[in-house]
C-alpha cells in the first residue's frame, strides 16, 4: 500500500499560481499511474491530471495550458503546477495513485481563488 500526503494549497488571487505537492510513503518508481483530482463544494470529484511512470500526461480540458503535472521518482513526490488560476479552480485537490489495481487517495488540500 501507499500513503499520500498533499501540501501547497492555500488562498491565491485571481490569475495567480500555486504548486501542489504529493509525497508518497514508498517509492513511486513502480507506480504507473499517479494524478490529481479535485472536488468543489456540491460537485463530484473530477480528474485534473495524470502522469504515468514513463512521463505521459493527461489533462482535463479545463486546465490544459495552465496546469502542469510532474513527478520526481527520487523524492517520491508528484507535483501540480497551477498557473492563471480562476474562481472555477477553487476546490479540494486530492492526490491519487493506482498500485496493484487499487486506488489510493490523500486527504486533500484546499485551494481557494479569490477575485
Amino acid at each position: 500500500q501507499v500513503q499520500l500526503v498533499e501540501s501547497g494549497g492555500g488562498l491565491v488571487q485571481f490569475g495567480g499560481s500555486l504548486r501542489l505537492s504529493c509525497a508518497a510513503s514508498r517509492s513511486i518508481s513502480g507506480i504507473d499511474n499517479m494524478g490529481w483530482y479535485r472536488q468543489a463544494p456540491g460537485k463530484q470529484r473530477d480528474l485534473v491530471a495524470t502522469i504515468t511512470s514513463g512521463g505521459s500526461t493527461n489533462y482535463a480540458d479545463s486546465v490544459k495550458g495552465r496546469f502542469t503535472i510532474s513527478r520526481d521518482n527520487v523524492k517520491n513526490t508528484v507535483y501540480l503546477q497551477m498557473n492563471s488560476l480562476n474562481a472555477e479552480d477553487t476546490a479540494v485537490y486530492y492526490c491519487t495513485a493506482i498500485l496493484w489495481s487499487r486506488q489510493y487517495w490523500g486527504q486533500g488540500t484546499q485551494v481557494t481563488v479569490s477575485s
